[in-house]
């Protein structure tokens, strides 16, 4: 059976970006969220789990400890996490102090 996934990453652009996307293979359909805040990715979270029909969701490295966590506990699907507790994407910053909005 092949695996339905969402993949969040965070954005810090504010607007605009493109997607979300399917990237499909033999084995895993990924779709492709940009986010620009926590509370945006906990919805489109939601969203890819209720509506998209996501087993699984994995959260870029921006993501921090909070992020990570607030995500986990608003959908019913296992949660899986790029780690970077400084991300160098973000300026050595941890998404934590970023995007917790």
């Amino acid at each position: 059976m092949k695996l339905k996934a969402g993949f969040l990453f965070l954005t810090a652009t504010g607007a605009g970006d493109d997607g979300p996307t399917w990237v499909k293979t033999k084995g895993v359909d990924l779709l492709v969220i940009p986010v620009n805040t926590y509370a945006e990715a906990e919805a489109r979270a939601k969203w890819a789990v209720e509506e998209e029909g996501c087993a699984a969701l994995e959260l870029c490295g921006g993501f921090g400890n909070k992020g990570a966590a607030r995500i986990a506990a608003c959908v019913s699907v296992p949660v899986g996490t790029v780690r970077f507790d400084i991300h160098p994407g973000l300026g050595n910053a941890s998404g934590d102090t970023l995007f917790d909005k």
